[in-house]
């Protein structure tokens, strides 16, 4: 992991980056990134988050919105809509909130090659 959040720290404000970022604490605002996030067991985050992919094991209050895959593990919590065209979501998490999954084109329709 290139950037951590650690467990003793509290951030209020506004987050943008491109390197995977771990959040181990508690995260307050906006996240903004292209890259990946990984929210650990006992984290807590009220924010609006976009990202590449998101990995959910603590909390989250807000909405989520990745280009790639979000995860909901055993044990989260997610109160907020989503936003992904990958979506797993775990027994024993806790969501609520809309899901809304956009349709991603096909590698075929990407490079004009048809079966």
């Amino acid at each position: 992991m290139d950037t951590v959040i650690s467990e003793d720290v509290f951030f209020d404000g506004q987050v943008s980056f491109e390197k995977p970022l771990l959040i181990k604490g508690r995260l307050k605002g906006a996240i903004s990134s292209s890259g990946d996030i990984h929210i650990n067991r006992g984290a807590v985050v009220e924010a609006k988050i976009e990202a590449g992919r998101v990995w959910l094991k603590g909390s989250v209050k807000g909405d989520i919105k990745t280009s790639g895959r979000l995860e909901l593990f055993a044990g989260s919590s997610m109160d907020g809509d989503v936003s992904t065209p990958d979506l797993v979501i775990q027994s024993g998490c806790q969501f609520r909130g809309r899901c809304d999954m956009p349709v991603q084109q096909k590698k075929s329709e990407e490079s004009g090659y048809e079966n």
